[in-house]
Formats: structure tokens, sequence, C-alpha cells
């Protein structure tokens, strides 16, 4: 973009302005640097070695630049006419600016503002890494009190009920809920199911192989049983879904969050909370359990085949084993913690959700930081189940 410097009222031809050029001169003790001629991005470059001079060999105490003569000024010539001017103050030099117009006027000014931003920007100067650990502490347990703020909103919404206009109560939308648990649920089982097959034959091939030197393959039932019902089949159904959905959640209400369609519905009367977030929470509610129990199966399945062509041991034996070896509290100790790892998942990666700005950047972010910590904390909270299993004996 350039600006044509208007012609004079006298209503005579406008010269056509030719190469720039600099003159010096003093008047009165002051001295004038005149630029003429054309000042854009194809001229300037003619001109730049002598105004480089003039800034090394600045010393005069007052200087005015006289833009009178200027025809055409684009971004380029005013960013060297801030520069000389620039350059001559660092030296000492009072400097004006004169015979400009509105447009040059207002061209050498936004680049003096911005390049006074660019200065501001500039990072600064990094403190003691002790001070700078303590910052990022502190820092922390705030971001975790405020994401505790709005998991414990989230969480007491959907306790209440989905809430779909602010301040009333509404029924729930079931068809919002089952399309939820057709995406996490029914769409997650071929991968579930795969991944534990997989594992529990690994298990098996593992246990089978160890005990065999105590003559004691039939107890590979016993050691795959307890570990898949009690802690495996939920922990692995809860780690892959939250990767897969935990992170599909994110990525959903942070690009509504990102197109500003999350402050539409608040506009309209509607709680985000009820139309967003509660159907995907109570989705991750039934289909966890599910999945969790479809796991378990799968993951007997994938022992037994183990045990009956690695170990000899059929299909027959491997069920009565296992019919005698685990109770209905085993089957229920990891039922029990699926839907609390459910709501792990789906608060986590709504509060992650509801955290993205304007840029794919911090979606990226957001949705890695959902992923990471869903997995983390269930990891944790299965921990803590299990203690409390070991306590009440159970």
């Amino acid at each position: 973009m350039w600006f044509k410097r208007r012609p004079e009222a006298s209503g005579t031809e406008e010269r056509d302005p030719g190469q720039p050029a600099v003159s010096t001169r003093e008047v009165d003790g002051e001295t004038v640097v005149a630029l003429t001629g054309d000042w854009t991005t194809s001229t300037v470059a003619a001109t730049d070695r002598r105004l480089r001079e003039m800034e090394l060999g600045a010393g005069a105490a007052k200087v005015r630049i006289d833009l009178s003569g200027v025809g055409r000024l684009d971004t380029a010539g005013a960013w060297v006419v801030y520069r000389l001017m620039a350059s001559l103050q660092r030296a000492g030099s009072e400097v004006a600016i004169s015979g400009a117009d509105s447009d040059a006027e207002t061209l050498v000014g936004a680049v003096r503002e911005a390049s006074a931003r660019r200065v501001e920007a500039a990072p600064a100067r990094r403190d003691f890494f002790v001070l700078a650990l303590l910052e990022a502490t502190g820092k922390g347990v705030y971001g975790l009190l405020a994401d505790a703020k709005l998991g414990l909103h989230i969480l007491g919404a959907t306790i209440r009920g989905a809430q779909l206009k602010l301040g009333r109560g509404h029924a729930v939308n079931p068809a919002a809920i089952v399309n939820q648990i057709d995406r996490m649920g029914i769409g997650a089982i071929p991968v579930v199911m795969l991944m534990s097959a997989i594992v529990g034959s690994i298990i098996a091939q593992q246990g089978a192989f160890q005990l065999r030197y105590f003559g004691a393959e039939i107890f590979v039932v016993d050691l795959v049983g307890i570990l898949v019902l009690r802690e495996l089949g939920v922990l692995m159904t809860a780690i892959m879904l939250a990767g897969r959905s935990g992170s599909a959640i994110t990525a959903e209400i942070g690009s509504m969050k990102m197109r500003e369609e999350v402050d539409a519905l608040t506009v309209i009367g509607l709680n985000p909370v009820g139309v967003l977030i509660f159907p995907r929470l109570l989705a991750l509610l039934v289909a966890l359990p599910c999945l969790t129990i479809l796991a378990d199966l799968a993951a007997l399945g994938g022992a037994m085949m183990v045990a009956w062509s690695y170990s000899g041991i059929p299909p027959e034996a491997f069920l009565d084993r296992l019919r005698a070896g685990i109770g209905l509290n085993t089957i229920m100790a990891g039922l029990i913690k699926a839907p609390f790892m459910a709501l792990i998942i789906g608060i986590i990666a709504s509060v992650e959700g509801m955290k993205v700005e304007g840029s794919a950047e911090s979606l990226g972010r957001r949705v890695t930081a959902s992923v990471v910590r869903a997995i983390f904390v269930v990891i944790v909270v299965d921990g803590f189940f299990a203690m409390f299993y070991a306590a009440v004996d159970y």
C-alpha cells in the first residue's frame, strides 16, 4: 500500500516523481535533511547507503526532516524515515518532521507504533531457575484449582440433569445420547476386543511359561481370570476410550469454542453443559461398563485359545477352573470401577475442551493434555481402588 502526495490547490498538474534523493543544509543553527522523489519499496534501496552514513555521522543538536519534496511514500519508505529519525534521536539530536501531509504522517506514525510494540514484546530476562520453578509451581496449583472448579460444575450439572435451558430443567434428549453411545461405544467395540484378546493371550502365554517349571500350568486360568476381571479389563478399556473418545470430546468442544458456538448457545439462553457435555458424559457412563464386559470376554477368549494351543488345556477344563477360581466379587470389582473412570474421562475431556482459545495450536495442546491427564488420573484411581479393595478384603 502506498500514498500519493496530493497536488497543490493551485490546480497545476502534479510533477512526475523521480528517484529519491537526500540533501542537507543549515538553516538558523538547525540541520535540515530534505527528502525528495519517490520513497517506495522499489526505490529506497538507492539512498539506503546515504542514509546509513548520515545515521553514523549524526551529531547535530537539532535536526528537521523535510518531507515536502516526497512524491510517493509506502510502508518501506516510512520505515526508512522512522529508522533515520530513531538513529538521530539515539545520537542525542532533537528531531522533528516537517512538510508531511496527513497520509505520510499516518504511515510514519503507524510504523513508529509497530516498532514500539515490537520492543515491548521482547522476551524478558530469565529469572533464576529456582524462582522460575516456584513460579511454575504456583501457576500450576492455581490452574488445578480452576480446573477442579470447572470439573465440579460440570459434574453437578450432570447429576442434576440435562438443563437445556438456563434455570429450567428439561427432559433428556435421547437422540443425542444414542448418537454418542453409537460413536463412543459401538464404534470402539472392534479395537477394544482386539486389544483385550491380544493382552489376554500374552498374559496366558507368559503365565503358562513360568508356571510350567512348577508343574502348575492349570493355575494360569486363575492368573488370567483375576488379573483381567479385576484390573486389566476395565483399565485397558478406559485407557483406550481416553485416547479415542476423550480426545474427540476435547476436539469437538474446543472447535465449537474457537468458532464461538459455545457463546452463541449462552446468548440464546441454552446451557452449554446440558447441550454439549451432558449427552457425552451419559454416553460414556453407558458405554464404558458395556465395553468392559466385552473386553473381559475377549481377553478370556484369547487366553483360552493360547492355553489350549500352548499348554494343552482344553476349553472345558479352562471354563471349569475359571468357574471354581473366580467369584462374583472378582467380576464386580472391575465393573464397579467403570462408571468412575467414565466420569473422569468425560469431565477431564470437557474441561480441556472448554479451555481452548482461538488458535489451532491451543486446540492441539488441549487435546494432548486431555489424553495425558485422563490416562494418568485413571491409573491413579485404579490404584486407589486396589488399596481400598485390599483394606475391606473384597
